[in-house]
């Protein structure tokens, strides 16, 4: 009888080309269907509540599979676990109903950027941070990062997409973003209903221009206004420094 199985993965995203399948080059979602598949004796499909890009990390991501295996779900995650490279860890199993989809009904998610700030950066932490030790109005970056709570379109800070086609709406709704200084670790957090491609990279660009000085809050306001019509930020921050902290349900 097929189950249903909710998994929640945590992974460094270091050595992977971000979660989606793609032939020839090792991914999240393929590594985890490789495994998976094996275990089933047959093909089996992953689905996860979004894609993270290349070299994106998560604390808990969360993905679901359909098994005819009986295997009960305390020894499939030991099974997995085994299994898996030592970067992909899988930190719950749990059967759910059999119309759960990660991403269809999730409520909410939260990333997590960490930026460096000191002039040396441990080469331990050099993975997991952007390093950026240079001059930054911190302060006037931390006011600008509340511009983008509420109802917005992200256009300006969404990157080009092979969904752009279906013409779907670019209107997302964060409910909190805000930046905060911990000892030589500057970090931005935001919660948000959903998010579009390298839109969380695109925001910490921004507010990175903020810091510089070539840009401020009303700027940043003014590119959520323009909507469609808005020019493209164009200032990602390389991907490193980002979480996915977790998935709302």
């Amino acid at each position: 009888m097929a189950r249903r199985i909710r998994l929640t993965l945590s992974y460094d995203g270091t050595d992977y080309h971000g979660w989606q399948v793609q032939p020839g080059l090792p991914t999240i979602q393929g590594t985890l269907e490789t495994v998976l598949s094996g275990i089933e004796g047959k093909p089996v499909q992953v689905v996860g509540s979004g894609r993270t890009d290349a070299g994106v990390h998560a604390y808990a991501q969360v993905a679901a599979v359909t098994l005819d295996n009986p295997i009960p779900a305390p020894n499939l995650l030991r099974a997995l676990n085994r299994l898996l490279p030592a970067d992909i860890r899988v930190i719950n199993a749990a059967e759910v109903h059999d119309t759960f989809h990660p991403r269809f009904d999730a409520t909410g998610k939260t990333y997590e950027y960490r930026i460096f700030r000191d002039e040396i950066c441990p080469p331990f932490d050099r993975r997991y941070v952007w390093h950026h030790p240079y001059p930054l109005d911190e302060p006037a970056m931390i006011a600008a990062a509340a511009v983008f709570v509420g109802d917005h379109d992200f256009t300006a800070f969404a990157a080009a997409d092979e969904k752009d086609a279906l013409g779907g709406s670019k209107v997302r709704t964060i409910y909190s973003s805000t930046l905060t200084r911990a000892g030589s670790q500057f970090a931005y957090r935001v919660r948000g209903s959903g998010f579009l491609k390298h839109m969380v990279r695109n925001i910490v660009g921004g507010l990175i221009e903020v810091g510089r000085g070539n840009l401020n809050a009303a700027d940043l306001q003014a590119l959520l206004e323009a909507g469609a019509a808005a020019r493209k930020l164009g200032h990602a921050a390389p991907s490193r420094g980002l979480f996915l902290i977790s998935v709302d349900y």
